[in-house]
């Protein structure tokens, strides 16, 4: 393993899309989020390629959504929430390791920006602890995500693309943070849901 794996982590997406890899590193898509500007051409073709328009991608990764810490964690470290993080890193992982520690980064990332009780798309890019690739390749990795819309997405572009899935995936989170068991039973009426109403409702997608 090249010793730059172990501390270049400015790398959100290696697109392995396409004819080339191209990679396109963090200031490109703070300068987009920031400004709206396009600096780099594998962050132009990634927005092409994501079924919404510039202007959508960027409200989207910019918008911020409240979460309870401790919530966010219990789900992701839960079995529907393992199982949430690999059905959501089907092409996309770390540069080097590839899907071997897929789950790890994407959880490192989500409950690092949710410490402040709000996540987004951008602070989850920027809390992605190291190179992260899009796949595309060896007849194993077909460079789609599996967006959580659930019928918020329209097309293959909305519902597979890179961009389109780093929009919708805050809402995700916000949406499957579990609540402190204890405490639903503490403030239900006096005939209180099961756990497993809590456990079969654990996946839900949405803007």
């Amino acid at each position: 393993m090249p010793a730059s794996a172990a501390v270049d982590n400015n790398l959100p997406v290696r697109w392995n899309t396409g004819g080339a890899v191209w990679s396109t590193n963090q200031d490109a898509f703070n300068t987009f989020l920031q400004s709206g500007e396009v600096t780099d051409r594998g962050l132009e073709g990634g927005l092409n390629r994501s079924g919404w328009t510039a202007a959508e991608v960027r409200e989207g990764m910019n918008k911020s959504y409240n979460v309870d810490l401790v919530g966010v964690s219990r789900f992701l470290y839960s079995d529907a929430g393992v199982k949430f993080l690999k059905n959501q890193t089907t092409s996309y992982f770390p540069y080097w390791s590839m899907n071997t520690f897929a789950v790890q980064a994407l959880r490192s990332a989500i409950v690092a920006d949710a410490r402040d009780g709000q996540i987004s798309s951008a602070g989850i890019m920027n809390a992605l602890p190291t190179d992260m690739r899009l796949a595309d390749f060896c007849n194993t990795y077909t460079g789609a995500q599996n967006v959580c819309a659930e019928g918020r997405c329209q097309g293959d572009a909305q519902c597979t693309s890179l961009l389109s899935w780093y929009v919708f995936l805050p809402a995700c989170i916000q949406a499957n943070q579990m609540a402190d068991p204890v405490a639903q039973v503490r403030t239900m009426a006096p005939a209180p849901a099961p756990v497993q109403q809590v456990e079969s409702e654990a996946i839900r997608g949405l803007w």
